[in-house]
C-alpha cells in the first residue's frame, strides 16, 4: 500500500494536536484518487485530518473482461484492508459494489451524485446517430454492448479496458471511431471537453448507481459513522437505493446487462399540491441486442427499495430472467446482428389498475397513480441524432465513475 497526504506527498504521521488521521482507502487510478480526494478534502475542511491509502485490486492487475475476474473485482481488496484495520474508510464507485450486504461494514455516506449518464466520445465530433455502419466503438460493459446493439446502427463493438486517458487516446489516435464511458468519470478528471454526446437514458440506461460514490467504514466505528453522515446526500442515496434494489431483486451482478436510473421529481397530488416522487426506469437486455425489456414506475421516495424490487419483479414477469440467464458467449460476433437494423417490433404493456400494487411500493402505473409502464422490444429502436435530457449539475462534492 502507498499512503498519500494532501496533493500526493508522503504522510507525515499524526496530525498536529494529536488528532487521529483518517486513512482513506482507494484504488490508485487518477479517477479513483480524485474521487477519494474529494472525501478527504471534505473531512479536512471539517477539521478532521485525513490521507489517502492507495490499494491495488484484482481489477487493476488484470486486463481481462471484468465479468470474468469475479464479483467485487474493484472493491474486495479495499474491504479486506478495511476489515484488517489498515484503513478507516473505503471509497468505492458505488456501482462496483456487490449487491449483497456485508455486516462488517456500514455505508456511511453517499455524497452528491454526479450526472449518471453514459457519454460518447467520437472522432470528428460525431454524435451516436452520425456514426456510419461499421464504425468501431470500444466498450466492454455488457450493458452498454447490449443497448448499443439493440439500436440497430450496425456498429462494430470491440472490447475495451484501461483507464480513461487510455480509452480517449484510442479515439484520438484513430484506433477507434468512438468509445462509450461514464460521463461522471470524465467530469471528475476534468475531461468533459472530450464528450461529443451525453447519451439520453431513452437510448442508453446507465448502470445502477453509476455516478455515485459509496463511503464505507466498519460497523463498530460508531463515532466515524456519525462524522461521515455529514457527507451524505439524501436525494442521491434515495435514487441509488432504488436502482440497487432493482439489481439485487434481479439477482444480477454489477456487470450484468441491466440498466436503471432513478430521479426525484416534482408532481401534483389530487389537491394540486406539489409533492416529491421517485421516478425509476429499468431495463434488462440480451447481450446480442436481440431483445431489450424496459419498465418504469413512480412512487414515494421513502419506499425507494420496495419501488426497485417491484420494478424488478415487473421486468422478471416480462422475461428478464431468461435474458439474463443467456450466455453472453452465444453472440456470434462483436458486431450487432443484421436483424437489429430493422424498425422496432415487439409488444408493449402497461398496468392499468394501480390498485393491484401494494400501497407501500408506490403502486405500479403512470406517474400520478403510481404505476408501471413496460415495453418489451426485439431488435429494437431507431437511433437518429438524439437530444440529451437535462440533469442537475452536482453539488461541490462531485463524485462519479
Amino acid at each position: 500500500m502507498t499512503v498519500l497526504h494532501g496533493e500526493g506527498a508522503p504522510a507525515a504521521g499524526p496530525a498536529a494536536g494529536g488528532r487521529p488521521v483518517f486513512r482513506i482507502g482507494t484504488r490508485a487510478s487518477l479517477l479513483a484518487r480524485t474521487q477519494a480526494g474529494d472525501v478527504r478534502d471534505a473531512l479536512i475542511a471539517a477539521g478532521h485530518p485525513a490521507e489517502l491509502v492507495l490499494i491495488e485490486t484484482p481489477g487493476d492487475l488484470s486486463t481481462g473482461p471484468v465479468e470474468d475476474i469475479g464479483v467485487g473485482v474493484f472493491t474486495s481488496a479495499l474491504r479486506a484492508e478495511l476489515a484488517a484495520g489498515n484503513i478507516d474508510i473505503a471509497v468505492h464507485s458505488y456501482k462496483d459494489l456487490p449487491t449483497a450486504a456485508d455486516e462488517r461494514f456500514v455505508l456511511a455516506a453517499v455524497p452528491p451524485r454526479q450526472d449518471p449518464r453514459d457519454a460518447l466520445v467520437a472522432r470528428d465530433g460525431m454524435v451516436l446517430g452520425e456514426l456510419p455502419p461499421g464504425a468501431v466503438v470500444g466498450t466492454s460493459a455488457p450493458r452498454r454492448i447490449a443497448q448499443l446493439r439493440a439500436l440497430g446502427l450496425g456498429l462494430d463493438i470491440q472490447p475495451l479496458r484501461g483507464n480513461l486517458d487510455t480509452r480517449l487516446g484510442k479515439v484520438a489516435g484513430g484506433e477507434l471511431d468512438a468509445v462509450v464511458v461514464a460521463r461522471a468519470g470524465l467530469a471528475r478528471i476534468g475531461r468533459l471537453d472530450a464528450v461529443t454526446e451525453a447519451l439520453d437514458p431513452v437510448q442508453m440506461l446507465p448502470a445502477p448507481a453509476q455516478g455515485a460514490l459509496a463511503v464505507e467504514c466498519r460497523t463498530a466505528d460508531t463515532e466515524l459513522i456519525e462524522l461521515l453522515a455529514a457527507l451524505d446526500d439524501h436525494g442521491s442515496r434515495t435514487a441509488v437505493t432504488a436502482e440497487r434494489a432493482l439489481l439485487a431483486e434481479l439477482e444480477a451482478g454489477c456487470t450484468a446487462p441491466v440498466g436503471a436510473i432513478a430521479e426525484i421529481v416534482e408532481s401534483l397530488d389530487d389537491d394540486g399540491r406539489i409533492v416529491e416522487e421517485l421516478s425509476l426506469r429499468g431495463c434488462a437486455a440480451a447481450v446480442d441486442g436481440s431483445d431489450v425489456i424496459r419498465a418504469s414506475t413512480v412512487g414515494a421516495p421513502a419506499q425507494a427499495a420496495e419501488l426497485g424490487r417491484a420494478l424488478a419483479r415487473e421486468l422478471l414477469e416480462l422475461g428478464a430472467r431468461e435474458l439474463l440467464a443467456a450466455d453472453p458467449g452465444t453472440a456470434d460476433s462483436p458486431t450487432a446482428p443484421a436483424g437489429n437494423n430493422t424498425t422496432p417490433v415487439g409488444t408493449s404493456t402497461a398496468a392499468a389498475d394501480s390498485s393491484a400494487a401494494a400501497p407501500e411500493s408506490g403502486g405500479t402505473a403512470a406517474a400520478k397513480s403510481g404505476g408501471t409502464a413496460a415495453v418489451k422490444s426485439s431488435g429494437t429502436a431507431a437511433a437518429g441524432t438524439s437530444t440529451a435530457t437535462d440533469f442537475t449539475e452536482p453539488s461541490p462534492m462531485e463524485n462519479n465513475r
